[in-house]
């Protein structure tokens, strides 16, 4: 289900505003978070219960590898702060590869609960980001 969806970008000699609007995700927003400086590690490994997610590097850049347990496993390049990767709770999500000024903001559906967490990988599914 994962999917990568272009947000507006409007510029100019001010600068730039990019915008996430509530008819490009399927959600309502309950909790926001960003990851940042972040070393060599990798974050996430789970997938969710109920949690829904919109990711966007708003800094710098990283990868998230996504498994759909349906078959479907692809990497998805966030490198812009206009690129926002939809993620439903079935997708088991790694990030990795982060820019030493990376900024990761990541809005859920769903406040944080340890229960909605799923973090054994899809039977076979043996992706390595070393």
């Amino acid at each position: 289900m994962a999917k990568l969806v272009e947000l507006k970008n409007f510029s100019d000699q001010r600068g730039n505003l990019c915008v996430l609007e509530s008819f490009q995700i399927d959600f309502g927003i309950k909790r926001l978070f960003y990851i940042y400086q972040v070393d060599h590690s990798s974050r996430g490994g789970h997938r969710h219960k109920e949690t829904y997610q919109a990711v966007i590097c708003i800094q710098g850049s990283c990868k998230i590898y996504n498994n759909d347990g349906k078959g479907k496993k692809e990497v998805f390049e966030l490198d812009s702060p206009s690129k926002c990767l939809l993620i439903g709770p079935a997708d088991w999500h790694i990030m990795f590869d982060f820019m030493p000024d990376a900024i990761l903001l990541v809005a859920a559906s769903h406040n944080y609960n340890e229960n909605d967490y799923i973090h054994e990988r899809y039977e076979g599914d043996s992706f390595s980001f070393s």
